[in-house]
C-alpha cells in the first residue's frame, strides 16, 4: 500500500513538474515573439541602446533568444522514461536539436551576450561562465551518448538543463526578491545573475548525488553480496 502510494505520489510531482514547465515556456514563447521580427525597439533590447547598433550583438541576441525556445522545448522532452522507451528514435532527434544548438549556437550567442551584460562585471562573469558551462556540460553529455554511456550522459545533460533553465530561474528569482526585499534594480540584477544558474546547478547536483550515484552504488552492493 505504501509502496503504490508513493508511486502515486511520484507521478503527481511528475506532472506538477511538466505542466509548471510548460506554462513557463508559455511565458518564454510571449517574451520571445515581442522580438519577431528581429525587432529592436521592444522589452530588453530598449535597455540596450549603447550596444544594440552593433550588428555581431544583433546577431548573437537574436540567434539566442529564437533557438532559446526550440533548446527549452526539446530539452523537456528528453527526460521522461515513457517517450525514452516507446519513441527512442524521437527522444534521439529531439537530442540532437538540443545539444548542436546549444553547442553551436544558442550557447555561444549567449557569451556575446554575457560579454555585454547589464551589471558591470559582477553580472558579465555570471552570464559569461553560464554560457561556457552550459556548452561544455552538453557536449559531455553529447560524447558520453556516443560512447554508450547512458548513466553518464544522463547526469550531463541534467546539468545541461538546469543551466537552461537559467532563463525561467532568472525571472522567478527576480520577481521574488523585488516582492520580499524591493532592493535597487542594479542589486537585483547581480544577485539573480549568479542565484539564476547556480541555484539550479546546486539542485540539480543534490539529485544526481541522491537518486542516481546512491541508486547505482545500491545495485552495486547488491551485485557483489550475489557473487
Amino acid at each position: 500500500m505504501g509502496i503504490t502510494k508513493n508511486l502515486y505520489l511520484n507521478k503527481a510531482g511528475y506532472l506538477v513538474w511538466y505542466a509548471a514547465l510548460l506554462w513557463f515556456s508559455y511565458l518564454m514563447l510571449l517574451i520571445t515573439l515581442q522580438y519577431v521580427p528581429m525587432r529592436t525597439d521592444v522589452a530588453f533590447l530598449r535597455i540596450k541602446e549603447d550596444v544594440v547598433g552593433m550588428l555581431h550583438y544583433r546577431i548573437a541576441f537574436f540567434a539566442h533568444v529564437y533557438t532559446g525556445m526550440f533548446v527549452l522545448l526539446t530539452g523537456m522532452l528528453q527526460f521522461p522514461t515513457y517517450i525514452r522507451c516507446n519513441f527512442p528514435t524521437f527522444h534521439r532527434w529531439c537530442g540532437r536539436v538540443y545539444a548542436y544548438f546549444i553547442i553551436i549556437v544558442t550557447g555561444p550567442a549567449g557569451l556575446i551576450m554575457g560579454i555585454y551584460g547589464n551589471g558591470g562585471w559582477v553580472s558579465r562573469s555570471a552570464f559569461c561562465i553560464l554560457a561556457v558551462l552550459w556548452v561544455i556540460f552538453t557536449y559531455k553529455g553529447v560524447t558520453a551518448a556516443i560512447n554508450r554511456n547512458i548513466t553518464v550522459h544522463r547526469i550531463w545533460m541534467y546539468r545541461s538543463y538546469a543551466l537552461t533553465l537559467s532563463a525561467i530561474s532568472l525571472r522567478l528569482w527576480k520577481w521574488v526578491i523585488v516582492l520580499l526585499l524591493q532592493p535597487r534594480p542594479m542589486d537585483v540584477y547581480h544577485v539573480v545573475s549568479w542565484l539564476g544558474w547556480v541555484g539550479n546547478l546546486l539542485i540539480v547536483e543534490l539529485y544526481i548525488y541522491y537518486n542516481i550515484n546512491k541508486r547505482k552504488a545500491s545495485i552495486n552492493a547488491m551485485s557483489l553480496t550475489k557473487v
